[in-house]
C-alpha cells in the first residue's frame, strides 16, 4: 500500500507541476510515468504476494503446487527494479505485463522458440484497416465540429445525437491502432510467449499446468517444439468489443492488461466489498489524468451496467433462437450508444463542454437508462408476483 500511495501521489504531482511553478513536462512523458505507476505498484504487491504465500515450498506439498509457487516466485534486486520500469519494451504505451512476465522473457527459451515474426504479421495485418478507417471518418467528421458554434445552433438534436457514432468510431480505430501496435513490440521482441498449454490470461501469464511449464523452462529442445501464444501481452481485441452483446462483455475486451492490474490490485484488495466497483472505476479514472471529463466517462460505466444486467435477466436469458438474435442486435445498439454517449466525456475532457453537449441533447441518454431501469424493475417486480401466485395456486 505504501507503493501505491506513494506513486498515485507522484503521478497527481506531476501532472499539476505547473502548480508548484514547474513547467509542465512533455506530453509523452505522461504515457512513461502512466506505466511506470503501474508496473511499481504491480511489482510491489506481487514482491509481497510471493514473499507471503509463495516463498516456502513444503516437502509434504504436491508437485503441482511447489511448481505453481515457483512459477510466481519472484525476489527482485535494485537494478532489475531499474531495467522492469524502464524497459523499452511497452514504456510508453503498455500492456502492462507482470515482473515475472518479464523474468521469463529473460531467462526462459520461450522468446527464442516462439514464432515471433509470424505472431506480429498476424496481428499487423489489420492496422492498415483501422488506421485507414480513423483517416477516412476523421476527415469527413472530425471531432473538432462536435466544439464549432455551428454544430449547436445549425444541427438539430437528431444530428447531435448521432454525431458520437461517427466521434466514437474515430476514437476506437485511433485506440485499436495504437493497442495493435503496442502488442507488435511486444511480439516481435518475444515478450510475453507462453506455450498453450499452460493458457496463458491477459496480464497474469500462465494459468495452469505449471509442472509442464517447468519442464518446457528447463529443457531448450522440448521448448522449440512446443507451439506458443502471446496472450499473456494482449491487450485489444478489436472484433470482440464489436462483436460482443453487452457493455459488460465488451469492457472487458478493452485493455485488457490494465483491467487485470485493476481487478488484481484494486478491486481484489478494496476492503469494503460494497465499494470495490467505484474504487476500481475511480483509480481508473485518476490514473488516466486529472481532466473531469475522465471521471464523467469513466464512473458513469456503473450507472449504466444495473440497467444492462436487469434486461440481461429479463430478456436475453430468457429467449433463444431467432429471438434470442434480434435482441442480440438491439443490446448491442444500445451498447455501442452507452459506449459513445460516455466517450464523449473522455474526448472532450473539460466538463464544461461536456456538460454543453450533453445539455444541448437534453441529457437524452441519461434520462434514457432511468426510465429503462424503472420499467425493467416494475416489470421484474411484476413477474415475481406472478410466479409466486402461480406457486401458491
Amino acid at each position: 500500500m505504501a507503493s501505491f500511495a506513494f506513486q498515485f501521489s507522484y503521478l497527481l504531482f506531476f501532472r499539476t507541476t505547473v502548480y508548484f511553478g514547474i513547467p509542465y513536462p512533455p506530453g509523452h512523458t505522461n504515457l512513461v510515468q502512466m506505466m511506470i505507476t503501474l508496473k511499481l505498484v504491480g511489482l510491489a504487491f506481487e514482491a509481497h504476494d510471493s514473499a507471503t504465500k509463495h516463498s516456502k515450498v513444503n516437502e509434504s506439498e504436491s508437485s503441482a503446487v511447489s511448481a505453481e509457487k515457483e512459477a510466481t516466485i519472484i525476489d527482485p534486486g535494485f537494478w532489475d527494479i531499474f531495467h522492469y520500469a524502464f524497459c523499452y519494451v511497452g514504456v510508453l504505451t503498455g500492456p502492462y505485463y507482470r515482473y515475472r512476465t518479464y523474468w521469463d522473457w529473460l531467462h526462459s527459451p520461450f522468446s527464442t522458440s516462439a514464432d515471433c515474426l509470424g505472431a506480429t504479421l498476424q496481428k499487423l495485418k489489420h492496422v492498415p484497416i483501422f488506421a485507414g478507417l480513423f483517416l477516412l471518418v476523421s476527415y469527413l467528421c472530425p471531432l473538432k465540429y462536435s466544439e464549432s458554434e455551428e454544430f449547436y445552433t445549425e444541427r438539430s438534436v437528431l444530428y447531435r445525437l448521432w454525431y458520437v457514432n461517427p466521434m466514437f468510431f474515430i476514437f476506437r480505430m485511433r485506440i485499436y491502432t495504437g493497442l495493435t501496435l503496442s502488442e507488435c513490440v511486444c511480439t516481435m521482441a518475444g515478450l510475453g510467449a507462453y506455450p498453450v498449454v499452460t493458457e496463458p490470461k491477459s496480464g497474469l501469464g500462465p494459468s495452469k499446468e505449471y509442472e509442464t511449464l517447468k519442464e518446457i523452462a528447463s529443457d531448450p529442445k522440448r521448448a522449440e517444439k512446443e507451439q506458443y501464444n502471446f496472450v499473456a501481452i494482449h491487450n485489444i481485441d478489436p472484433y470482440g468489443t464489436e462483436r460482443v452483446v453487452t457493455f459488460r462483455e465488451a469492457m472487458k475486451t478493452w485493455n485488457s492488461c490494465i483491467q487485470y492490474w485493476l481487478a488484481v490490485n484494486v478491486y481484489k484488495r478494496f476492503p469494503f466489498k460494497p465499494l470495490r466497483t467505484w474504487a476500481t472505476v475511480f483509480v481508473s479514472a485518476y490514473w488516466h489524468g486529472v481532466y473531469a471529463g475522465y471521471y464523467l466517462c469513466i464512473c458513469s460505466a456503473p450507472t449504466y451496467l444495473p440497467v444492462e444486467d436487469l434486461y440481461v435477466k429479463l430478456i436475453l436469458k430468457q429467449t433463444s433462437g431467432l429471438a434470442a438474435t434480434l435482441w442480440g442486435f438491439i443490446f448491442r445498439f444500445f451498447k455501442m450508444q452507452a459506449f459513445a454517449y460516455m466517450a464523449v466525456a473522455f474526448y472532450m475532457l473539460e466538463i464544461g463542454k461536456t456538460f454543453y453537449y450533453w445539455k444541448s441533447i437534453y441529457f437524452a441518454w441519461h434520462l434514457l437508462w432511468i426510465f429503462l431501469y424503472a420499467v425493467g424493475f416494475l416489470i421484474a417486480k411484476n413477474r415475481k408476483k406472478m410466479e409466486k401466485l402461480s406457486k401458491q395456486q
